[in-house]
């Protein structure tokens, strides 16, 4: 039995469920959190180098790139923690269920975003 396979697999058409958008955005928020180590770790020390580092650090941090960069962290940070609940309830059985499923997957995104404008206006 021979199946043909795609050739050229349009990823922009295929239209996932809402759980499959927050599972990929729950492993992307992790990566990105990953990644953002390194450039913390870095500016801290630049920070604690001396009285103008810890100058050029904060004016980094608080340029329009840095916010929207921390603003990005700030949603990856919340997203993947309540990603996390959603899947620790799903490995408990609760939720399992397609309606439901949907919902919190929903709620997921909703919340994270919803947070993280709070603290935005709130830091601000």
């Amino acid at each position: 039995m021979v199946k043909s396979r795609p050739v050229f697999l349009e990823l922009w058409r295929i239209r996932l469920p809402i759980p499959g958008v927050v599972s990929i955005l729950h492993r992307v928020s992790g990566v990105l959190m990953v990644l953002a180590i390194p450039v913390f770790a870095a500016l801290f020390a630049q920070a604690l180098s001396s009285s103008a580092g810890f100058a050029s650090a904060a004016a980094l941090a608080s340029s329009p790139t840095g916010q929207l960069a921390l603003l990005l962290l700030g949603w990856s940070l919340l997203h993947h923690l309540l990603a996390g609940i959603r899947y620790l309830a799903l490995d408990l059985g609760w939720g399992l269920e397609r309606p439901s499923a949907r919902k919190t997957a929903w709620a997921t995104l909703y919340s994270a975003l919803a947070l993280t404008l709070i603290g935005a206006a709130v830091l601000r």
